[in-house]
């Protein structure tokens, strides 16, 4: 049968994550079915984006989401690999992280520095590549995609030839004033294509007060204010983050966001191995820095750091 992941495009595997919601309510796995049949008045509502994010990783609470940072694409300055190289080395990071038990992957053009906002079919072309070669490694681990800076249409349409299960989206709602110049919230303008485009079913990850980010432009507008302005808009999940790449995020953002939003709430930098426990409350953790070598996010993905990370928090879910 050939439906699910992709629209026609990949095999649903009906084996996949096992003890879900879904298969405990006897539901299919064919997402319109689900709609249908499934609570079909909360489609949309908060609760439905939580029945979402739980029919997907398996779990409401800190799950962990590793990210493989794709080497510099073509065409970008830092470029100097073929594409079967970039290819080969994200499939490499990936099956590091699924021999370590990761709930799930984000795949980022992390080294195309400097980022811009016209990126090219080039980029759309690769990333849709090695997104397809690393769903091929990894065919049961949910799997998410952001382009590098604020392409969040082309992310949508990589996750949906790939295979992918969701996006990570910058500049959802409020514009704020990037390290690439002025970001306008894309909220608006991305459901209606991820609608079009029969993508639906990939879910949207959104960044709010984002790093390496200036946000004067709203400093009358608080966390929890953007937050209820994104689960309004329809985010499927909010993402906080510190101030860069591997910072800290604050943990009362944490609980101020958790407490005035009914949907997932992830954080997105400075989680480690001897802070998880002022994370746990998170649905989700979106870690980098912390599983490369040095704790530096361009550097290669270190196993033992990975295995370490999984073996402790597992403990702590128990």
């Amino acid at each position: 049968m050939f439906c699910g992941r992709g629209f026609g495009l990949f095999p649903v595997d009906n084996t996949r994550r096992e003890g879900t919601r879904s298969l405990t309510l006897g539901q299919s796995r064919d997402p319109h079915e689900k709609r249908s049949k499934t609570f079909p008045f909360l489609w949309g509502s908060p609760e439905s984006k939580i029945m979402k994010f739980l029919d997907l990783f398996g779990r409401l609470k800190s799950v962990v989401i590793g990210m493989i940072h794709v080497k510099a694409l073509p065409g970008t300055p830092m470029g100097c690999m073929k594409m079967s190289q970039v290819t080969e080395e994200a499939c490499r990071e990936a099956e590091i992280y699924r021999e370590a038990g990761i709930d799930g992957l984000i795949i980022e053009n992390m080294h195309d520095v400097p980022y811009c906002f016209s990126v090219g079919p080039e980029v759309c072309a690769c990333m849709t590549a090695v997104c397809a070669a690393v769903r091929s490694v990894c065919p049961r681990l949910p799997l998410g995609v952001q382009i590098l800076s604020s392409a969040n249409q082309q992310a949508m349409a990589v996750a949906l030839a790939s295979g992918l299960d969701f996006i990570r989206a910058e500049g959802f709602v409020f514009s704020h004033v990037a390290d690439e110049g002025l970001l306008n919230a894309c909220a608006g303008d991305l459901l209606r294509y991820r609608k079009q485009i029969g993508a639906e079913r990939v879910q949207i990850f959104t960044d709010i007060k984002k790093k390496h980010s200036s946000h004067a432009l709203t400093s009358d507008v608080s966390i929890e204010e953007t937050a209820r302005a994104a689960e309004f808009f329809l985010s499927d999940g909010l993402i906080i983050t510190g101030a860069a790449t591997g910072a800290r995020a604050d943990p009362r953002d944490l609980q101020e966001v958790s407490q005035c939003v009914k949907i997932p709430v992830l954080i997105g930098s400075g989680v480690t191995f001897d802070n998880m426990e002022r994370y746990l409350d998170a649905n989700g953790m979106i870690i980098g820095s912390h599983f490369k070598e040095g704790g530096h996010w361009a550097k290669a993905v270190d196993p033992e750091q990975v295995k370490r990370f999984m073996g402790k928090i597992r403990g702590l879910q128990k």
